[in-house]
């Protein structure tokens, strides 16, 4: 992986949005639960892409980017999860939403196309 690649940044800019999410749910709408799962996964994208960087071998590159992409799932059902308990506004979750999938489709096309090689 480069050094300066759009994946590692997407999920570091990604994982900075998802820490000021966690500060708000937990300060202004008193949710600590659901709000500490998703500080888990959706910081965990970045530090697998991280991860990948300095992967032993191939399989090693695609593990960790798949366990990126299992983490990138797992904070999208947490924003929907939010979303539909009116945690989040749909404003505020569309905005956040955007991100994730574009995180999702860019980990898919990473991983299927390591793999081919």
């Amino acid at each position: 992986m480069k050094s300066n690649n759009v994946i590692k940044t997407k999920s570091y800019q990604f994982a900075v949005r998802i820490v000021k999410l966690y500060k708000f749910l937990v300060d202004e709408k008193r949710e600590f639960v659901l709000s500490k799962q998703l500080l888990r996964s959706g910081t965990s994208i970045g530090a697998n892409v991280r991860e990948a960087e300095h992967a032993e071998s191939k399989a090693d590159f695609i593990h960790k980017l798949s366990i990126a992409l299992k983490e990138a799932n797992e904070t999208e059902y947490w924003l929907e999860l939010l979303r539909e308990t009116d945690y989040l506004q749909n404003s505020e979750y569309l905005s956040i939403q955007l991100d994730i999938q574009e995180i999702l489709r860019i980990l898919t096309s990473i991983v299927k196309t390591s793999k081919q090689k």
